[in-house]
């Protein structure tokens, strides 16, 4: 093997490592925050979104929320309003630096009646920046 085959397979070997890095950055991001989110904190819930973060729905697109002050304004009387709150990932995908979460949810504003939901999180750095819901049809 030529020193440039060598060079050229440590750089390919350095690429590929941060990629898988960033990808396994952007799940433990994701957990950490779904943690949070079933221990109702919603100060460690909120530090995992960007200032900027986006919620979006998916069916038509629409922006549900922009900012984290409007992101606080949906969660944090969902908390409160929500003792039972808990999420359970039935499968969970990670691609690139995004991940896909297919929840079950119990507790939620009291009810005892269970839902699913589908979140795709965007990761950027440390921080959730979009996350897009898909609901079932009714």
């Amino acid at each position: 093997m030529n020193v440039k085959a060598i060079v050229l397979s440590g750089i390919i070997f350095i690429s590929t490592t941060a990629m898988i890095a960033q990808e396994n950055n952007a799940e433990k991001i994701v957990q950490a925050n779904l943690d949070a989110y079933n221990a109702h904190d919603i100060e460690l819930f909120m530090s995992f979104f960007s200032d900027d973060i986006a919620m979006h729905n998916f069916k038509d697109s629409k922006q549900t929320a922009s900012g984290i002050n409007e992101v606080r304004a949906i969660y944090e009387p969902y908390f409160k309003a929500s003792p039972n709150l808990h999420s359970k990932i039935l499968k969970r995908t990670v691609f690139d630096k995004k991940v896909i979460d297919h929840e079950y949810i119990t507790g939620a504003s009291g009810s005892s009646d269970p839902f699913e939901i589908v979140l795709i999180y965007e990761v950027e750095d440390t921080k959730i920046v979009k996350m897009t819901a898909i609901r079932k049809r009714n």
